[in-house]
């Protein structure tokens, strides 16, 4: 049916972003568009979201965060900068643009040689502000350094067998002879929050290194010297007092290449991204009162059904009926009515060409994709009616 002009449905546009070609805040706002275009009287309201992973960063600015700029060391060296969310109480801290695969220059893989020194500096810098939570974003990370580089930055010191001492990479983990807690800095009264949503262990076929080493472009002899190195770090660190091993099995210290790991064992806790972050954006504010919900993602496939941001916002939303986007629907259905999903629009349906590496086309499938959702509203007298219509 279409929409009456004296409807005036209340809408939440509330996306993660559409991995290679927009941000969450460009899908929202193309989305908006499309649907403003079609129904000028529509109360429709953006939320950009993210689940932990590239992009939670840009999410906090867009809920009214403030922006902090910190000059880090890049995974392999480079000097770089980063940006933190902070809103003076709350700071958002992302490996992706710290120790990312995002910063590797040219795009050059380097899972031995890389660093997550950065992604400590970041956190070391944002103690100065004073916040009350430090979030650790833990998606999209260039390394698998078990989190030795961000604890170095941290305070933590390696020494080698001769006594130098150096900032360890995922292939010189190895290569550590003692590690130094004395210089550890003061987290007293700071709560780390370690987001992600992965349960990987550190160690073995289902650890940091064996499942996401190859990502990273490791080969397989890399992904046996990685684990090997991370092996060797836990002994060192449990040398030095840390309960290293116990550590180690527990869900999640795989995520980042072993960065849950040490966040852990400095005192973080491990949560769900997704949900963290709705509740951080604050999400069911803002779903109430509304008609309909549009959510999204780059890709839908098995691993969104497990727990990723869309079927998480349409479990938050109900009964408010959900819409997913999405650039490209590996799981050939469009509906999902077991996960709270009324209707799948896929980008990918709607053209020949790859809009995943397209912005531009992207957003014009989007705003299109608006116009296509606009026109199936009926009147916001409703949930009901409106979950009806769709």
């Amino acid at each position: 049916m279409n929409a009456n002009p004296t409807t005036t449905p209340r809408i939440l546009i509330a996306p993660d972003k559409f991995k290679g070609s927009l941000t969450a805040s460009q899908v929202a706002e193309s989305l908006a568009a499309g649907l403003r275009q079609e129904n000028p009287l529509a109360q429709v309201h953006t939320l950009p979201l993210a689940d932990g992973g590239d992009g939670s960063v840009a999410a906090a600015l867009g809920a009214g965060f403030q922006a902090l700029t910190v000059p880090i060391t890049g995974p392999t060296g480079e000097p770089a900068t980063t940006t933190v969310a902070f809103n003076g109480t709350t700071a958002v801290v992302e490996v992706a643009t710290t120790a990312g695969l995002q910063m590797l220059p040219a795009g050059h893989l380097a899972p031995l040689e890389s660093s997550s020194v950065g992604f400590g500096q970041t956190i070391r810098s944002v103690l100065a502000h004073r916040p009350a939570r430090i979030v650790l974003a833990l998606g999209g990370s260039a390394t698998t350094d078990g989190g030795a580089g961000m604890l170095n930055a941290l305070g933590v010191g390696f020494t080698d067998r001769q006594g130098q001492a150096f900032v360890p990479t995922g292939g010189t983990l190895g290569q550590i002879a003692e590690a130094d807690l004395t210089g550890l800095v003061d987290l007293t009264g700071v709560e780390l929050i370690a987001a992600n949503d992965v349960d990987n262990p550190l160690l073995g076929l289902n650890g940091a290194a064996a499942v996401y080493g190859p990502q990273k472009g490791a080969t397989p002899d890399d992904v046996e010297a990685l684990e090997a190195g991370l092996g060797a770090l836990i002994r060192r660190l449990w040398e030095a007092g840390w309960p290293a091993e116990e550590a180690a099995g527990v869900p999640g210290a795989g995520a980042a290449g072993g960065l849950g790991y040490a966040a852990m064992l400095l005192g973080a806790r491990m949560v769900s991204g997704a949900d963290f972050f709705l509740d951080l954006l604050g999400f069911d504010t803002q779903v109430t009162g509304c008609d309909l919900v549009i959510t999204g993602e780059g890709k839908l496939d098995t691993q969104t059904l497990s727990g990723k941001l869309p079927v998480v916002v349409a479990r938050r939303a109900a009964p408010v009926p959900v819409i997913a986007v999405v650039g490209h629907n590996a799981l050939g259905t469009d509906r999902l009515p077991a996960h709270g999903i009324k209707q799948v629009y896929a980008l990918s349906a709607m053209t020949e060409a790859d809009s995943a590496t397209d912005p531009h086309l992207s957003a014009a499938l989007l705003r299109e994709t608006g116009r296509s959702i606009a026109g199936t509203l009926t009147p916001a007298s409703s949930t009901a009616e409106t979950a009806d219509a769709i």
